[in-house]
């Protein structure tokens, strides 16, 4: 089985706009659920000052990561009049073709960096639900 791929990315909201950041965060997250059933972990976060949005999801492999750009690529956009990108992190091994993407991605949403950790030491637990027993 492949590692799974931890993912973070950072936010700034925009002036004013919280309460349509946090209703296009619930839209997406229920859509990510329903569509999306390899994911294994899809989070939101806002800070006290309702100021950054932090998102982090732990994929299972880089395919889902990958099918998950490709399927919420569209969705993606409305967030572009809410926020600017800080930074996406990504903890693993992710494709190439992934990480192409995740590039399109910031860009898109504010230019935001993008950085790959490779790992070097340490275990999971975590399985996808197929594989738990």
């Amino acid at each position: 089985m492949a590692d799974p791929l931890y993912y973070v990315d950072r936010s700034d909201l925009r002036e004013g706009r919280l309460a349509e950041v946090r209703s296009a965060m619930r839209d997406l997250a229920a859509f990510v659920e329903a569509n999306e059933p390899r994911l294994l972990a899809y989070r939101f976060f806002v800070d006290e000052p309702g100021a950054t949005m932090t998102l982090l999801a732990v994929h299972p492999d880089s395919a889902s990561l990958e099918f998950h750009l490709e399927l919420g690529g569209p969705r993606f956009r409305a967030f572009a009049e809410l926020i600017r990108m800080r930074s996406i992190d990504l903890y693993g091994r992710p494709s190439p073709a992934a990480v192409a993407r995740l590039r399109q991605k910031a860009e898109m949403l504010g230019g935001g960096t993008v950085t790959v950790h490779s790992p070097e030491a340490g275990f999971g637990r975590l399985r996808p639900p197929d594989q738990v027993k």
